[in-house]
Formats: structure tokens, C-alpha cells, sequence
């Protein structure tokens, strides 16, 4: 019996993981509002500004803001547009359709923290790692910056998410490359917390499950963006030598150097309908090669054809996949165990 502690810690952990899928699901289209501060006159403003200039100090000299202003909020609004097509639909139409275009079906991106709630067990969430975050090793300039603007989209610290949770009772460790941020590009900090839950996975025996999305190695980190393709690269092939489970599941785009490391090493390799899957462009080696390319190159279903995408899932069955293989990885486990143990007691 779980003590009471225990309970109220669970039903928080489990509000703040919806709380955080819920923010993802505005993300796809709302109003930044920022509450107006009433009654405001001339010296109201002056102060404002005074306010302002005050954090932009304290923040210059890494000091905590201590402004009086309410926190900026996200309105969602109630019609979504389709970058494809053009088309609008309600939110509801939408949410429905899991972010899929009611019209033309194209899939639109998915947060990191929506697309785990769509596939863990809930109350199961337990995110790991979440106190690293995007830095700047190599001083480039105005990436702070740029990163700092990204947290504030996004609120999110890295383009990557990692967690242990349950599905229909198998649990596993999960990560999600977030597109949203960066473009979902790999980072020395991706690649750490892409490498520890792979560790995590390797240690504890259970499975791994990635779902790639990205426009591969980050420009602004350099050589130490480039040095997590060899990282995670053996953190894998390490797992796989002890015989853990790597479910692959490529999104739209996954391309350059997560391409060319952990995305395409899975013993199971899915993919989301309609994903651009490569390392370079299509315009690109276009280019290099100075030939047309075949029509729907690069593309989740060119690639299934092709034998380098086992399967192409829905995201209506994304999680019915996900259960089916992970019964059969059990079940299959259990058998070895005792046909070992039958082994040993013969």
C-alpha cells in the first residue's frame, strides 16, 4: 500500500507533466499577452521604464530580476492555420486529428512533452537530467542570447527531453528531440542527456525508445556539437551489446548528424507518414550530383520501400505499435530467462 506522501508527491509530479503538455499543445497557436498595468500614466511609465532598464542591468550583471510585472501568459486561439495547405480549422478539429491537418493531412510538429503524454501510461512520467541545459562552450556570439529567446518561446531548456515512464505497464526510457527549439539540433548538452538515458536504460535493463526530430549538429557549438555523433553513437552500440531494445522513431525532418548517428542505429526503425529523413538536402545533392532525384526521395515512405524504415506508424497508432512491440520484447525476454534457468538446474 503507497503511503499518502508518496501519493501526493505522485499526483503533483503527474499535474506539472500536464501542465507542461498542455503549454506544448498552445504552443502550435496562441497570442503572447502580457498583462497591461492599469491606471497607468506619465509617471507610471517612467517607472516601467526605470523597471526595465533595472532588469536589464541586473541581468547584464547576472543578478535575479526582482520586477514587479505579471509573467507574460499563452492564449490559445480557438482556429489553427495548416502551413501546407493554407487551410484553417478549429483547435478542437485539430487536437482531435492529433496535429494533423483535417484537410490536406499533413503533419504538423508535435511538442516534446504532448507527444509523451500521447504514448506513457499516466502518473507514469519521471523525467530525468532535466537540470542540464543549452550552453555556450565556445563564447559564439549572440548565442546566448538566442538561447535565452528560445527558453522564453519554447520553456524548454534543450531541444531534447528524456524520462522513464510506463506503457501499459512495460516501462522504458523515452527521449524526444523537440524541434521547436533550434530545430531540434544537437547540442553538447543533447548529446549528454541523450547519452545518460541511454546509460540509464543500459543499467536499469530496460528498453530505450527516441524519437528523433532535427536539423542535426548545432553550428554555434562547433566541434563539441560534432564530438556527440561518436558519443551517443557508442553509448548505443554499448546498449545493444547487452542486449537491450532501441526503438528508433524518426520524425519530421530528421536529417544531418543525428541522422548520421543515433537516429538510424535502432533494432526497430519507425517513422511518422510524410518525414524528411537524410543527412544532406535534397537540393543539395541535387547539386553535388547533377541529377534530378527520384520523386519522394528522402521521404518516410521512399525509405520503407527502400528496406531502411521497418514500418510507417500513424500518430492514432503510434502507441498500439509502441505496446505491440514492447509485449513481444517481454515476452521474449521472459522466455530466455528460463529456458537459462532451465539450463542451469539440468
Amino acid at each position: 500500500m503507497k503511503s499518502p506522501i508518496k501519493k501526493v508527491y505522485e499526483l503533483y509530479k503527474n499535474r506539472a507533466f500536464e501542465k507542461k503538455a498542455r503549454e506544448d499543445m498552445i504552443g502550435h497557436a496562441g497570442v503572447h499577452f502580457t498583462w497591461p498595468l492599469a491606471g497607468k500614466n506619465a509617471d507610471a511609465e517612467k517607472t516601467e521604464k526605470a523597471e526595465t532598464k533595472a532588469k536589464a542591468d541586473a541581468k547584464a550583471d547576472g543578478e535575479k530580476s526582482t520586477g514587479r510585472s505579471l509573467p507574460a501568459v499563452m492564449i490559445p486561439s480557438s482556429f489553427i492555420t495548416c502551413r501546407s495547405c493554407g487551410r484553417r480549422a478549429l483547435r478542437r478539429r485539430w487536437e482531435e486529428n492529433y496535429f494533423i491537418c483535417p484537410t490536406c493531412g499533413k503533419y504538423a510538429p508535435l511538442g516534446g512533452y504532448y507527444r509523451l503524454k500521447l504514448i506513457l501510461d499516466p502518473g507514469s512520467f519521471e523525467e530525468l537530467d532535466s537540470d542540464i541545459s543549452a550552453d555556450d562552450p565556445l563564447g559564439f556570439p549572440g548565442y546566448k542570447e538566442k538561447i535565452e529567446k528560445q527558453e522564453e518561446k519554447t520553456g524548454l531548456s534543450e531541444s531534447v527531453i528524456s524520462a522513464v515512464g510506463t506503457i501499459e505497464g512495460i516501462r522504458l526510457v523515452t527521449v524526444v528531440l523537440d524541434s521547436r527549439f533550434f530545430m531540434g539540433s544537437m547540442s553538447r548538452a543533447v548529446g549528454e542527456k541523450v547519452t545518460r538515458a541511454v546509460e540509464y536504460a543500459d543499467a536499469h535493463h530496460l528498453p530505450l525508445l527516441i524519437f528523433s526530430a532535427s536539423g542535426g549538429a548545432r553550428m554555434q557549438e562547433g566541434i563539441y556539437s560534432l564530438m556527440q555523433m561518436a558519443k551517443t553513437s557508442a553509448a548505443i552500440e554499448t546498449f545493444s551489446e547487452h542486449g537491450g531494445l532501441y526503438i528508433s522513431f524518426l520524425t519530421h525532418p530528421t536529417t544531418g548528424g543525428v541522422t548520421a548517428s543515433f537516429a538510424t542505429l535502432g533494432d526497430i526503425t519507425l517513422a511518422e507518414p510524410g518525414a524528411l529523413i537524410g543527412f544532406a538536402g535534397p537540393r543539395v545533392i541535387e547539386q553535388t550530383i547533377n541529377r534530378k532525384l527520384p520523386k519522394g526521395f528522402q521521404r518516410a515512405e521512399y525509405l520503407e520501400n527502400h528496406g531502411f524504415v521497418d514500418r510507417i506508424v500513424k500518430r492514432s497508432e503510434m502507441r498500439d505499435v509502441l505496446t505491440d512491440i514492447l509485449k513481444l520484447h517481454v515476452d521474449s525476454a521472459v522466455q530466455r530467462t528460463t529456458a537459462t534457468a532451465g539450463e542451469v538446474n539440468a
